[in-house]
């Protein structure tokens, strides 16, 4: 068994992707400066987030997201026990380690974590409903940004209005406001959810410091049964086809002809009256990413309807079927009331009670968000902040500077503020820009290193492990725990033959035959009464839940967007096998405990 990691000084190039430092910032990258740091402390990949090589562009949500996390964790709130989460690229992907507050500080960071988390608590359905606003304002604002070519010659509005600037201002400008924009998303991202972690996670210690044996799942269940607009996309998908079912329509859908299905619609009265009420969920419900929400190559239903109409055309046939296809929220609620009780009557005085209420009631409270904040941020927002790099990238385009629009998300979002500049100063002297003769070539080249890069498969994890993972988030969202750094040790090789463990994630205990998927572009793959194994899944996968009959991943924790999602979902499954895909073929027989955590391959 080995004792640590490869360091990451370690690990080689990929051949073909020679110089891909270059597509990264500098400071996201190891390096000799920061060796002793870096190659003394433990670094996971992220594959819950970011599974796959990185664009360039695309890395400046990596760089907002643990900007805004850790600043919260550090300097906002003061979270007792941890500073930031530290990010390194290696190889194109993302690597991560939590970095704990000095033990020596803990006692003093206590009461003024206590007073500034408190201040939220309290206050926290009134704080909740101005953050509603001021995100949906952003994205708003966000939206009404205008990329559009330079003109030949300026309006003469432009002179007779005496506005004082022109279009290679606004350019320049309107990108820096969508970069302002994307920061500050990010930063109201993490306001409220290190808050509803800690109110969780404070809930868990009460339960595990009174119970002992009490399982993760049984402290999950007495917060489940919540209503969450992250839901809201698949609901109304479902509201969508049994509309179409009601009003005669299900006949005219197709999944594999959107063109046609649209066209039998627009014929007539009642179809236009669908269509209507397609538009009215679509803004904005239907700004949802078919992955983590972080790659701009992931599809978002609004912009390819076939992904949800072939949604609706499955839920429709389950309308024909009588099939109910409402969550099982009222089963949870029971289930969930019925852990409760029997907990709480195992503690011994009132005062224990008391305090059992009372954390349980502040989890119950803030544990909404949790989900909550993932369509307005990384799903409606990144939605509208794809769809307008996209527009930037077609500007590029028409002026020579690359040779399609997504070839915008090959640049550096610093070197992308230079590439503008060159095109306005060649615009505005009225001279050759030089980046038609130079960003093709480039980024012909930077497409052969990410292409290297897709290819490779990164360790699982960096440098020395700790005798004993105890940080919570890590655990709980990214499902590192002792074990599972013990089986990336052991090379992934399980204990027992045809088993794998993970977390028990949400209960109940099927057999099915195996659908591995590694992508939201197989989910047409899957077929009814499948168990789904993948690397992770996606919260805009809920459509297939009427499907399958359980869940298996390869990474993610007990607060994982699977793990909850599944919950809510009354679907078995086990997160954080790490081994899944690798180990389970399509078609073999499984049998799902979502009770224990155990996979097991029955042929």
């Amino acid at each position: 068994m080995a004792d640590r990691f490869p360091s990451p000084f370690e690990i080689e190039t990929p051949a073909g992707a020679e110089g891909w430092q270059q597509l990264y910032t500098h400071s996201s990258l190891f390096c000799d400066e920061r060796r002793d740091y870096e190659d003394g402390g433990f670094w996971f990949h992220d594959g819950v987030h970011w599974p796959e090589a990185l664009t360039p562009w695309d890395t400046t949500f990596l760089e907002f997201a643990f900007i805004s996390l850790s600043q919260y964790n550090t300097r906002h709130y003061v979270i007792p026990p941890a500073l930031g989460v530290d990010f390194r690229i290696l190889n194109g992907y993302v690597y991560l380690s939590p970095v704990p507050a000095p033990e020596e500080e803990i006692e003093a960071r206590v009461p003024m974590f206590m007073e500034r988390a408190g201040f939220y608590f309290g206050n926290w359905d009134r704080l909740y409903d101005d953050w509603l606003v001021k995100v949906r304002d952003l994205i708003k604002e966000m939206s009404e940004l205008s990329f559009t070519s330079l003109p030949e010659f300026e309006d003469i509005e432009v002179i007779t209005s005496g506005i004082g600037k022109g279009s290679g201002n606004d350019l320049l400008a309107s990108y820096h406001r969508l970069l302002d924009l994307g920061l500050t998303l990010w930063q109201y991202h993490f306001e409220f959810l290190n808050l509803g972690y800690a109110a969780y996670l404070d809930f868990f210690g009460f339960c595990k410091a009174a119970f002992p044996s009490i399982p993760d799942l049984a402290i999950a269940k007495m917060v489940a049964g919540v209503d969450v607009d992250l839901f809201r996309p698949d609901d109304e998908l479902k509201r969508l086809a049994r509309l179409a079912v009601s009003s005669g329509l299900d006949d005219r859908f197709q999944a594999s002809d959107v063109a046609a299905t649209w066209g039998k619609l627009e014929a007539d009265e009642e179809g236009r009256g669908w269509i209507a009420e397609w538009e009215k969920s679509a803004e904005p419900w239907f700004n949802f990413s078919t992955g983590s929400g972080f790659y701009h190559s992931d599809k978002i239903w609004i912009e390819n309807i076939e992904v949800p109409i072939s949604y609706i055309t499955d839920y429709i046939a389950k309308v024909k079927e009588g099939v109910d296809l409402n969550r099982p929220v009222a089963a949870l609620h029971v289930e969930r009331d019925r852990v409760v009780s029997e907990y709480r009557e195992l503690l011994d005085s009132d005062e224990d009670r008391e305090v059992f209420d009372a954390k349980l009631g502040l989890s119950r409270t803030v544990f909404p968000y949790v989900e909550n904040h993932n369509f307005y941020v990384e799903h409606w927002g990144h939605s509208v902040l794809w769809r307008k790099m996209r527009d930037l990238g077609g500007v590029l385009k028409t002026a020579g500077f690359i040779a399609e629009a997504d070839d915008v998300f090959m640049i550096k979002r610093a070197e992308l503020g230079d590439v503008l500049m060159d095109l306005v100063t060649g615009w505005a002297v009225g001279a050759p820009s030089r980046g038609p003769g130079y960003w093709p070539a480039e980024i012909e080249r930077r497409h052969g290193i990410h292409k290297a890069l897709k290819a490779w498969s990164p360790p699982p994890a960096l440098g020395i492990p700790p005798e004993v993972v105890t940080e919570p988030f890590t655990v709980m969202l990214w499902g590192i725990t002792s074990d599972s750094v013990s089986a990336w040790l052991n090379s992934g090789e399980d204990g027992e033959d045809g088993v794998l463990s993970g977390f028990a994630a949400s209960p109940g205990l099927v057999e099915g035959p195996a659908r591995v998927i590694f992508s939201a572009d197989q989910i047409s793959e899957i077929q009814d009464g499948e168990i789904l194994v993948a690397p992770l899944t996606a919260p805009s996968w809920a459509p297939i839940f009427g499907k399958i009959k359980a869940t298996v991943t390869d990474v993610g924790g007990m607060m994982s967007h699977a793990a909850i999602v599944c919950r809510e979902y009354g679907l078995p499954a086990v997160t954080g096998t790490a081994f899944g895909t690798k180990s389970i073929k399509t078609g073999q027989m499984l049998r799902v405990d979502g009770n224990t955590g155990k996979v097991t391959v029955l042929d």
